[in-house]
């Protein structure tokens, strides 16, 4: 069993980087203001001012605070592509080299997780990181200047500046709650997406498109809903802390106007407020308060970003069986025989045991069973997609293990319960890009198929192989399994469903691969089947 373990944080250093730098970024602009200040004081006590100097200067540094930003930016859209593309390469691979059932939820929840839900983390890496930062640094240094020109000024930003912080934690509870709430019906609409198309033939025969498209309807104006109440909390706070941030910026620009008229004698270190000290006061006040706002609309996006990693948080606690191998092409292994031994496979209601088995070159095997007795389980655990419990497989009289797991894997045909495409050809859903033998299209008595097919083999299907009865579907992907010449063949139900005529033509099939030499093991319900074998192994529920 695996289990993932959860990161502390999507931080990283290139992010922290950007941070940094978007933090010199504006504490530039204090100099700038200060450049400003000097100019209009100058001019208002009739002073000289070295215009095209102080002109250069304020450009200057205009260009490198530009610059800074640009580099921040930069930094921060590397370090948020690459922790994204970390996290969907971790689900990816996850996923695909480990057993597929997860409690997480379906396909669309994980597909929702991969892509939507990640996506969702980016705003927080791009903006809540420097802003974060930027409130750590830049209104501790302009009080710490306020403070230096007038006291009464930097207590009017004490006053008002903790108040955005605390209305942002208290509105920060119920975005969280909103995120979370969207972020699970994302997951949802995504599971039911994925439900339909998988079933839409069926669905469209029974004429059952009515009754998908109100369950769409409602489950789409669910997921409105949520989204709307994480809208609301937004523009809510949004406006409640650009309130907070007005009144601050607008009682000291009274309480400077006066002091310069003269009217108010308090609030200075014993001198009287210069012109100076109040235009660069009136200047820095609502760099004062920019970046508790920023934070404060990037503390949406944390809710996002904290929906999402308790998602993978929850992803990541479940215990996965592992697959042997690593997925990697190898050479087939010469077959030489396979065994089980005390083999269990535990899950998560009950444990599976499979009776000892001996498989020869040439062999073929029934097995049979009531269903959910564990027959799809044990041939994963005969192809190594499924790592036992307990017990040994034994390939050519050695373990089953990651080492030879691949080679053993190339040297196997699978032929799954449920037809499986890929939006391709019907050649390419063959042979994977390689040539097709003719023989093993009339084995599986699939030369009739592609002959009726508007394009023939280049005729392109869908997931579900769309343009393919039921019982071609399952021709096409008998054929698929024995194209490369599989020393064994592992099939699961391959006549289930399936009018007579096409199961005998199956069934013949199959008989003829066991007498060209191969190996075949399958699962099955059908007595006609059964009765070719030359071994049956019956199942039994387990308690």
């Amino acid at each position: 069993m695996r289990q993932l373990q959860k990161p502390k944080t999507f931080s990283s250093p290139t992010a922290r980087l950007g941070a940094v730098l978007s933090v010199l970024a504006n504490l530039i602009w204090l100099a700038q203001a200060w450049l400003i200040a000097h100019v209009l004081s100058a001019l208002l006590v009739g002073e000289a001012v070295n215009v095209w100097g102080v002109s250069f200067a304020f450009f200057g540094l205009g260009v490198l605070r530009a610059l800074l930003a640009r580099q921040a930016q930069e930094a921060l859209s590397l370090a948020a592509e690459a922790q994204i593309q970390k996290l969907r390469h971790e689900i990816v691979t996850t996923e695909s080299s480990t057993d597929a059932l997860s409690r997480f939820g379906g396909a669309g929840s994980i597909a929702a997780l991969a892509t939507e839900k990640l996506d969702a983390v980016r705003p927080f890496l791009l903006r809540y990181t420097p802003a974060r930062m930027r409130v750590m640094v830049v209104p501790l240094v302009i009080l710490a200047i306020t403070a230096w020109h007038s006291w009464s000024a930097a207590v009017v930003l004490l006053a008002a500046g903790p108040l955005i912080p605390v209305f942002m934690a208290l509105v920060g509870w119920a975005a969280k709650e909103a995120s979370a709430r969207q972020m699970v019906e994302i997951g949802s609409l995504n599971d039911l997406l994925a439900d339909r198309l998988a079933a839409l033939a069926d669905l469209t025969l029974i004429g059952a498109g009515p009754q998908v498209i109100d369950g769409f309807a409602r489950a789409s104006d669910a997921l409105r809903h949520k989204t709307m109440a994480v809208l609301r909390i937004a523009f809510l706070s949004s406006t409640v802390l650009e309130l907070f941030s007005a009144l601050g910026v607008a009682m000291i620009a009274v309480w400077v106007g006066f002091a310069l008229l003269g009217e108010i004698s308090w609030g200075t270190w014993g001198a009287p407020l210069t012109p100076f000290a109040g235009i660069y006061l009136l200047l820095m006040a609502p760099d004062f308060f920019q970046p508790l706002r920023d934070l404060a609309a990037a503390w949406h996006d944390k809710s996002a970003a904290d929906a999402v990693q308790e998602d993978l948080a929850s992803w990541r606690a479940e215990s996965r069986r592992e697959m042997l191998g690593q997925g990697a092409q190898a050479p087939a292994v010469a077959f030489q025989g396979l065994r089980l031994r005390d083999v269990e496979v535990d899950h998560p209601d009950r444990t599976l045991r499979f009776p000892d088995l001996d498989i020869l070159p040439g062999d073929s095997f029934a097995i049979s069973g009531p269903s959910g007795v564990g027959k799809t389980t044990l041939l994963r655990v005969l192809a190594g997609l499924e790592k036992p419990t307990r017990g040994a497989v034994l390939l050519n009289d050695a373990p089953l293990t990651d080492t030879n797991a691949d080679a053993w894997r190339a040297a196997v045909g699978w032929m799954q319960q449920t037809p499986r495409f890929l939006g391709r050809s019907l050649r390419y859903n063959i042979g994977f890009g390689a040539p097709l033998d003719d023989e093993i299209l009339s084995l599986a008595r699939v030369t009739p198929v592609v002959a009726s097919l508007p394009n023939k083999d280049l005729t392109q299907l869908g997931e579900t192989g769309a343009g393919l009865s039921g019982g071609e579907a399952r021709r096409v992907m008998l054929a698929r399994a024995l194209n490369r010449a599989p020393a064994v063949l592992l099939a699961d139900e391959p006549t289930a469903d399936l009018d007579a005529d096409t199961a005998h033509d199956i069934i013949d099939a199959l008989l003829a691969y066991v007498a060209g030499g191969g190996t075949l093991i399958t699962t099955t319900h059908d007595p006609r089947l059964m009765e070719r074998m030359q071994n049956v192994i019956g199942l039994e529920t387990q308690s």
